[in-house]
């Protein structure tokens, strides 16, 4: 499950200074963007297709957009990401 899967991560992350967890399963890296600005986090994660059916052409679009504060006294140049 996906809770389980997330806590697992929790556990296998010994750094205790972890801000966050965005689950961007069914993205590839190159969709996925990661911004700090003005004291905040931005992760844009973006997935496209399209599809040529019998029927015509089908596109299918999904995106996720979180933004993070950075808690007091974290620098922007402090924060660090990896997928």
């Amino acid at each position: 499950s996906m809770q389980r899967r997330l806590n697992r991560m929790l556990d296998s992350s010994h750094d205790d200074k972890l801000l966050a967890l965005v689950d961007v399963e069914g993205f590839v890296p190159k969709e996925i963007t990661v911004t700090v600005k003005d004291g905040k986090v931005k992760v844009l994660a973006e997935h496209r297709e399209e599809h040529t059916t019998s029927r015509g052409k089908e596109y299918n679009y999904k995106n996720i957009m979180k933004e993070i504060s950075l808690p007091p006294g974290v620098s922007e140049d402090e924060v660090t990401y990896s997928l």
